[in-house]
């Protein structure tokens, strides 16, 4: 029996030795401020992770016992450690490709819109597409929409198709309106424009949906061109702490979002992909994933889908935002409703019928009336599908009818915002909106008031893949032409904290996912974001100064803030 005794202790010492060095820190963050948005344990010192999970959160000095044999030590210096930012609205390889491309987006003219275009097709073999862009003819003096006769010169030998930067206008060339069949004798379809000369001939602006007449006919793009732009978008998302995303159809004539999510696979199964993703599908296809058994959150730590999204409308900068009343500068005209819209009774079904069978679902509005429009369906939804936790989304929420704001907690519908669009469309939105409805634009303190959950974004590439700048965005709202130092609307401002949570627990909410991420407490995904500032100490009007220091994803660190010279 004494030797049964012996051998019973002998092997739970070895269990327990081996549980101990199981358990021991594969990673140590020490000598930090870290913010954990964990209610229980606001704020400490020193964080341990073992492997992929973040093991303790404590003082210093115990964390440093925790550590194995192999354990990375990283002295911070009193730096400040964040969660792992994730941005709640993206187009991942939009984004990716637009850092490939041709760089549009800061010229200030339309003399540099064409040279810089002209440059670029030289650059390129013949046949070749010139896309994306993401220009802004709000920038130019005198503000004015390019035309193609603007770089048909330069471009005779590649059809051209750039965007607008809020992805919802394009211009083409002559080339590509050829290839396309356009001409003064194609008509406008539903819920996009074609805007023409006082001869009735298009000028190369699509809007919306009328987009897809080119789109239609643009080749995909190639194997190697799509794992470019994943990799530059993975690199642009570690350098900026942003450890999540959740990636959204990029346009009512997008065709190839089955594509785009085999590229995100093929990352995931050579386990290079350095940023999890939450995929949204298009609405349309719904029956096609409750057919397949998909439900939301399908999938694993790094890429899931079970998300869908539509369009209600279009947006303010290419006056296809759907409003209550006209614009300002465009007296009878208030703007679009999506094709889908239009269909009400066709949308309703779809939303009715993918949220009883378990997915979620975000639509894209963007004017008061689109809000407003949206926010009934869902209503409509909840009362025939009785409760659950579904999570609706409203992707954007620029332009709300202030007694809005107030139905998005009851009806447990997330606003999903874009704080940097405030700052970037605040230079001219009242010359479209007028002064009024300009109160209740980027409402954020007006939605947080009424007890609405925040899922803060970027809407890249249409706006740059930068937490930081985004709580800036957020916290000042001053525009960026600086002619609104005290905050553009300041009235809508939020704290630094909150847009932090927006950031991290509000998006990490968005997508089901609260439990696993979104704070550093142990037991969650070892995400964190090591920054050269402590943005909840330093002036606010500084806040565009913080950069990502380290970013730590899934346990391992994959960004380095270069050195200084």
């Amino acid at each position: 029996m004494r030797r049964i005794f012996c051998c019973a202790v002998i092997v739970l010492a070895a269990f327990v030795a081996n549980s101990a060095q199981a358990r021991s820190a594969t990673l140590i963050l020490l000598n930090g401020k870290v913010w954990t948005e964990n209610p229980k344990q606001p704020e400490s010192e020193a964080v341990a992770v073992d492997g992929n999970l973040i093991m303790s959160v404590g003082p210093s000095a115990s964390i440093r016992k925790l550590a194995g044999p192999d354990c990375k030590i990283i002295d911070l210096g009193g730096r400040r450690v964040v969660p792992g930012f994730n941005d709640s609205h993206v187009h991942l390889l939009a984004g990716g490709s637009s850092l490939i491309s041709v760089q549009l987006g800061a010229v200030n003219s339309a003399e540099e819109f064409r040279r810089r275009i002209g440059d670029y097709a030289n650059s390129l073999p013949k046949g070749a597409w010139i896309r994306n862009g993401n220009w802004d003819h709000q920038r130019w003096n005198p503000v004015a929409l390019p035309t193609h006769q603007l770089i048909d010169a330069v471009t005779p030998s590649n059809p051209v198709f750039v965007w607008r930067l809020d992805g919802h206008m394009a211009l083409a060339n002559a080339v590509a309106m050829k290839l396309a069949g356009l001409d003064r004798n194609t008509k406008d379809i539903p819920g996009g424009e074609i805007v023409r000369d006082k001869d009735g001939s298009p000028t190369g602006i699509l809007k919306d949906e009328a987009t897809s007449l080119v789109e239609r006919i643009m080749p995909p793009l190639l194997p190697r061109e799509l794992d470019a732009a994943l990799t530059a978008a993975m690199h642009e998302a570690a350098s900026h702490g942003v450890t999540s995303v959740q990636n959204m159809w990029d346009s009512p004539a997008d065709q190839h979002s089955a594509m785009k999510f085999r590229e995100f696979q093929k990352f995931a199964r050579a386990g290079i992909l350095t940023v999890r993703i939450y995929n949204a599908s298009p609405l349309r296809d719904w029956k096609a994933l409750v057919t397949a058994g998909v439900e939301a959150g399908f999938g694993g730590p790094i890429l899931r889908m079970g998300n869908l999204k539509s369009f209600a409308d279009g947006a303010l900068g290419s006056e296809t935002a759907w409003m209550d009343t006209p614009f300002s500068d465009r007296p009878g005209y208030s703007g679009l409703a999506s094709s889908d819209l239009m269909d009400s009774a066709g949308m309703y079904a779809s939303i009715q019928g993918a949220d009883q069978a378990g997915l979620q679902i975000s639509i894209h509005a963007i004017g008061d009336r689109a809000i407003h429009t949206v926010l009934d369906l869902f209503e409509r939804a909840e009362k025939q599908n009785g409760t659950a936790d579904r999570r609706f989304r409203i992707e954007h929420v620029q332009h709300l009818r202030p007694s809005d704001a107030a139905r998005f907690a009851p009806l447990g519908v997330i606003a999903s915002m874009q704080p940097y669009h405030a700052i970037d469309d605040g230079r001219w939105a009242e010359k479209e909106l007028g002064p009024e409805r300009i109160q209740s634009s980027y409402a954020w303190r007006l939605l947080l008031d009424h007890g609405a959950v925040l899922a803060f974004g970027s809407d890249w590439p249409v706006a740059p893949l930068d937490p930081l700048i985004g709580i800036y965005a957020a916290a000042t709202r001053r525009t960026l032409d600086g002619k609104n130092p005290e905050g553009w609307i300041p009235k809508q401002r939020i704290t630094v904290a909150e847009a932090v949570h927006a950031y991290t627990v509000g998006s990490a909410f968005a997508e089901h996912q609260e439990k696993v991420k979104g704070s550093i407490e142990p037991g969650k995904l070892a995400d964190l974001v090591v920054l050269t500032d402590d943005i909840f100490r330093i002036a606010i009007t500084d806040l565009d100064k913080a950069r990502v220091y380290m970013t730590v994803f899934n346990g391992s660190v994959i960004y380095q803030q270069p050195a200084q010279p």
